[in-house]
Order: C-alpha cells, then sequence, then structure tokens
C-alpha cells in the first residue's frame, strides 16, 4: 500500500468522523473463559489463547502469560502504527522489528513484599528499521507512531478502569 491508497482508504472514514463525531466511538471487546487449572481462554480476532500463570509464579509456561501478551498487544500497535505513518509521510520502509521488554519484580505479584509493586516497573519498546530516511524524518516517524498508537498511549497516559463483579453468567448472546 502508498501514501496514496491509504489517504483514499482513510478520507472518507475522517470526513464522516468529522461530520458525526459520535460516530467515532466505538467500543472494543475482549472476552475470556476462565479454564481448568489456573487459566483462562480468551478468543482473539484469529485464534483462541489460554492465559495462565507464568513461571516465576509457578506456571509451567506452556500458556501465554498475561504480562507478554500485554507486550505483545503493545509491539502489534506499534508496528501497525509505524508502518501506517511511514507510508503516509512517504518513507520506504523496507522492513523492520519492534520489540518490546519489560521488568516486574514477582514479589509484588506473589504478595511477598508489599513494597514491591504489582505490575511493569518500566517497559522498553524498540524499532530496528530498514529504511533510509533523513533525521527529520526519523523524528515525524517516531512522534507520530508514538502519538497515534493506541496501545504506547494507553500505557503511558493510563486509563480509568472500572470492575464489576456479579454472581450470575450474564445473557451474552
Amino acid at each position: 500500500m502508498n501514501s496514496a491508497e491509504l489517504k483514499n482508504l482513510q478520507a472518507p472514514l475522517k470526513e464522516k468522523y468529522r461530520m458525526e463525531p459520535e460516530s467515532a466511538i466505538i467500543t472494543l471487546r475482549a472476552q475470556g473463559n476462565i479454564g481448568e487449572g489456573i487459566s483462562c481462554k480468551v478468543e482473539t480476532g484469529r485464534a483462541l489463547v489460554e492465559a495462565g500463570l507464568h513461571p516465576a509464579t509457578g506456571g509451567t509456561g506452556l500458556q501465554a502469560c498475561s504480562g507478554d501478551l500485554l507486550l505483545e498487544a503493545l509491539v502489534a500497535c506499534a508496528g501497525v502504527t509505524l508502518r501506517a505513518v511511514a507510508t503516509a509521510i512517504g518513507i520506504d520502509l523496507k522492513n523492520g522489528i519492534v520489540r518490546a521488554e519489560g521488568d516486574l519484580d514477582f514479589r509484588g505479584t506473589l504478595g511477598v513484599s508489599k513494597e514491591a509493586p504489582v505490575g511493569f516497573k518500566t517497559i522498553r519498546l524498540f524499532f530496528d528499521l530498514d529504511a533510509e530516511m533523513s533525521a527529520e524524518q526519523m523524528e515525524s516517524l517516531s512522534k507520530l507512531t508514538e502519538r497515534y498508537c493506541v496501545v504506547y498511549q494507553t500505557l503511558v497516559k493510563g486509563v480509568s478502569v472500572e470492575t464489576k463483579y456479579l454472581t450470575a453468567l450474564p445473557d451474552l448472546a
């Protein structure tokens, strides 16, 4: 896809969202079924992922770790956003690798230490790109990728999360 094709693809959506701002508000959903043992099966757009305990908390390593899934979501979103931005601003991105890594102190997760945080202490995001570009283009690419990456912005800015616990399964039909 080139810049013109991307702009043509997105132009009607942008116009609709300008004219009808409420149409741009879309609720994304995810659902998981609590599985056997200590697991939860989550249906993604393409597959069923079974999440379980990380080996550092007693898991076998045969199931996906939720922390890994979070980093994978960041990598996926950042990679798609970077590709779209590069295309839109005319950078010939031949190839690239996006990597994320994060540090966890499992003492917090296991309740060993109240001083140890539960969750990532820091996350690092790396882009290894095969593209010829000027310093100005690299600056624009990085600035716009960070600005428009949904997962990146959610992590950086934080978001309120409401929780509700029900004792009966809702009718999801």
